[in-house]
């Protein structure tokens, strides 16, 4: 179903992209809009349990393409080097396909937790407050992950 890594020399090891995924903040999620095309988006999301979450505005660009078709892709780049004299680049980086789906409830406020955490961690309190009074405009995104590969050149 999904194509195998050309590179197979290149490829990483689960634990080396899962650390990937963790430590960096932000990735391209990208989506097929009705027309066709291709629509890639840079998001903040967190990594929990083998999924990926995002949160957004109750409306938009990549909820309509994800309520169209929920098969979606997310792309994050790690460490990079440019070799210039090998005409090259040290690189790190997972390509993720899954199925994008709306999270509620426990689940949706678990989430909007640890997007807290991850990326305001010194404004916990402040933090509760907003999403308490910022939750009923934002939705949640959960991806599935049907498939997860992770390469680089060191």
């Amino acid at each position: 179903m999904f194509r195998k890594m050309r590179r197979r020399d290149r490829e990483l090891k689960n634990d080396e992209v899962i650390e990937i995924l963790k430590n960096n903040d932000y990735g391209i999620l990208s989506t097929i809009s009705q027309n066709g095309y291709p629509y890639g988006v840079p998001i903040s999301y967190v990594y929990i349990n083998n999924s990926i979450y995002f949160h957004g505005a109750t409306e938009g660009h990549k909820l309509d393409n994800i309520l169209n078709n929920s098969k979606v892709s997310f792309c994050v780049v790690g460490q990079t080097c440019i070799l210039p004299d090998k005409f090259s680049t040290k690189y790190e980086s997972v390509i993720i396909f899954g199925m994008a789906v709306e999270v509620f409830d426990d689940e949706k406020s678990l989430t909007l937790l640890e997007i807290l955490n991850k990326y305001s961690p010194d404004y916990i309190e402040k933090g509760k407050e907003y999403i308490k009074n910022a939750s009923k405009a934002t939705k949640v995104i959960k991806i599935n992950i049907e498939h997860i590969s992770g390469k680089a050149r060191r």
